[in-house]
């Protein structure tokens, strides 16, 4: 059939029931489709499509409602993730509105996000599709980076403008019209260690082009655990030969997968640094509760750039946990981790004994579960949750304290909830990570463009604690692709619009 604009409805209603039906079907065997979940209380997303397959089959379903899939199908030049998105809205508004539900249910907005894989081996071919749709898009181009993410490590300027001056200086400079001996055309191959040996700590086999680890980190060839882990990931690289890779569908992915990987790694990282140098062309990056954002792109070999790659490298080098991503309100000391909360005016210490669950995903609600215990009590065990919450929902915290107060059998006992704050202020990703970059002044920014259903946020903060096995705690995080404020992130399809992108921090025990 053409794909004109106009085809489809100059198609007969037969005609556009068959084909409807053919992509359906190749959607239901898609390896996608068996890991998103559900818009309902299915499985998954096959389920969804199945009820939508029957819906069409059966002649008496409005095909208006699915125009939209079928022509981001059937386009000259088909957008995986927006084909996707009219998916989840042609399934939804297939199936009848589900029975009033008690209002704790509700909490919890859809999402659709890489912590929902279910017995996977998380091959790359499953895990990117999905990968995809939860960041939506990321925003590249922002004005302002190096000063937001920067700006914290002493006298980094100043020391960059010494080093770099000092490249230029000689009778051999190291840069001279570009960096000395800046290979034309890199392979692979010849530049990156082989064989590549996969990081350890992941579900699918993943290696890293190139990274920054902890200096304490010490290396030992003979040794029966040799391998760097993702654990000791600090600042991720992703390297390309080509300048035309700087793109969503190829550097850009695979850094966010890296991305993934190190928070899925990392109990206490609020968000991950990284880079993507392709050819000569580099982007500095930041992934958080809410997504991606990017630098402008800089070329190395030239002089401006030059400096600014020195700088960006010294600043990874120099830079501190906390700059670096990692929670502040997490203490170490004496080989403990430990947070304090403030209940009944006094401070209360909590020591971390070890992680009982992380969610595996960059955007989202992003909980994690620690099993804990009072400085003072070691024999009473607590659960800490910290999490992402969209600030116009209401508080889990609240939630499940109502549920022990009404006795509701099979949950933890509450004890304390809060909003996490870092620095005197709650702790979310748009104003506290980013530090208020607005994305809107990014290159590829596009007014009224749809955000994923897993993208779009409000505000989230995080702390709830509770007795025997549930301790929220306040937490925080620096971007703006999902939570800002509260550490509980949850998403809504229908709201999708830049000042949604607020989200804080919470904690409950």
């Amino acid at each position: 059939m053409s794909r004109g604009p106009d085809a489809l409805e100059r198609l007969g209603q037969e005609d556009l029931q068959n084909i409807v039906l053919d992509l359906l079907s190749t959607l239901q065997i898609h390896p996608a489709a068996r890991l998103l979940r559900s818009t309902g209380d299915g499985k998954n997303l096959f389920g969804d499509l199945l009820q939508l397959n029957s819906a069409v089959n059966s002649g008496e379903f409005d095909f208006d409602r699915i125009k939209p899939l079928v022509k981001s199908a059937l386009a000259d030049i088909p957008d995986d993730i927006l084909i996707w998105i009219h998916v989840y809205r042609a399934v939804t508004e297939s199936t009848p509105p589900p029975r009033p539900i008690s209002s704790s249910i509700q909490q919890t907005p859809w999402s659709q996000n890489t912590s929902g894989f279910v017995n996977s081996s998380e091959f790359r071919q499953n895990v990117d599709p999905i990968l995809k749709l939860e960041l939506e898009r990321l925003y590249v181009g922002l004005p302002k980076f190096h000063q937001t993410f920067f700006a914290d490590v002493p006298d980094l300027d100043m020391v960059s403008e010494a080093v770099f001056r000092r490249c230029i200086e000689g009778d051999n400079p190291l840069f001279k019209e570009g960096w000395s001996g800046w290979p034309a055309g890199a392979r692979e191959n010849d530049l990156l260690a082989q064989p590549r040996t996969p990081l350890q700590g992941s579900t699918g086999k993943r290696s890293l082009d190139i990274g920054f680890v902890n200096s304490d980190i010490t290396y030992k060839p003979d040794s029966e655990d040799s391998r760097y882990r993702w654990s000791h990931i600090l600042v991720a690289g992703e390297l390309k030969s080509n300048p035309k890779a700087d793109t969503s569908s190829i550097a850009w992915i695979d850094l966010a997968r890296y991305a993934r990987e190190v928070l899925a790694a990392q109990d206490t990282r609020r968000f991950v640094l990284g880079f993507t140098l392709c050819g000569s062309h580099m982007r500095v990056w930041e992934f958080d509760r809410l997504g991606g954002i990017a630098s402008e792109q800089f070329d190395i070999n030239k002089k401006d750039g030059g400096l600014q790659f020195v700088t960006a490298i010294l600043g990874f080098l120099r830079m501190n946990d906390e700059v670096l991503g990692f929670d502040p309100t997490i203490v170490m000391s004496n080989g403990e981790r430990y947070i304090e909360i403030e209940r009944d005016g006094q401070t209360a210490r909590l020591i971390i004994d070890k992680v009982m669950k992380r969610s595996s995903c960059i955007v989202g609600r992003a909980t994690t579960c620690w099993k804990a215990h009072w400085e003072e009590d070691p024999w009473t065990p607590l659960v800490i949750k910290d999490s992402w919450q969209y600030t116009d929902r209401d508080e889990e915290g609240i939630l499940v304290q109502e549920a022990t107060e009404k006795g509701v059998i099979n949950i933890a006992r509450y004890y304390h909830h809060e909003t996490v704050r870092v620095h005197g202020a709650d702790d979310d990703v748009q104003n506290n990570v980013r530090k208020g970059l607005d994305i809107t002044k990014a290159t590829n920014y596009r007014p009224g463009r749809a955000m994923l259903p897993a993208a779009s946020a409000s505000i989230v903060s995080r702390k709830q604690l509770s007795s025997g096995a549930g301790v929220k705690r306040p937490s925080s995080e620096t971007d703006a692709a999902l939570p800002p404020s509260k550490r509980s992130v949850s998403t809504s399809p229908v709201k999708a619009s830049v000042k949604a992108l607020s989200n804080r921090r919470w904690r409950a025990a």
